[in-house]
């Protein structure tokens, strides 16, 4: 006894339906894939260029029950001006200070000690951003 071929005869019937199936699966997957790419690049191109100012709160103390001084570290590029925006919060969450903090100077790294006033005792200071001027 003889065992039956399982596949069709080459060129007889054209090429099967999965094969051009799986070939535009694969264009479709690339080009897709190379789109991604390109908008994650183009938006990470977009954050990194856009942030001239960088800032962060290296530590703050309580003054009083309404005041805290609250030491920044900017990063910027000389000769840029801008403001950061600090948030000052109490225990239970509620705001009890907010304070855009401006930046003049020309240097490119900036360390000031700033002051905020607050209408009860803070429990944590929050950086909400920075923007430059241009």
């Amino acid at each position: 006894m003889t065992a039956v071929g399982e596949q069709l005869p080459e060129g007889r019937y054209g090429p099967s339906a999965d094969r051009r199936a799986d070939r535009r699966l694969r264009i479709i997957g690339s080009v897709l894939g190379a789109a991604l790419l390109g908008v994650i690049g183009w938006i990470g191109y977009d954050y990194i260029g856009s942030t001239a100012i960088s800032a962060e709160v290296i530590s703050w103390d309580v003054a009083s029950d309404h005041a805290v001084d609250v030491h920044i570290e900017v990063r910027k590029d000389a000769g840029t001006h801008g403001t950061c925006t600090l948030r000052l919060r109490e225990t239970d969450g509620n705001e009890v200070a907010r304070k855009d903090a401006r930046f003049d100077q020309p240097k490119g790294r900036i360390d000031q000690v700033v002051t905020v006033r607050t209408t009860a005792r803070a429990t944590s200071v929050e950086l909400l951003g920075c923007q430059s001027d241009s």
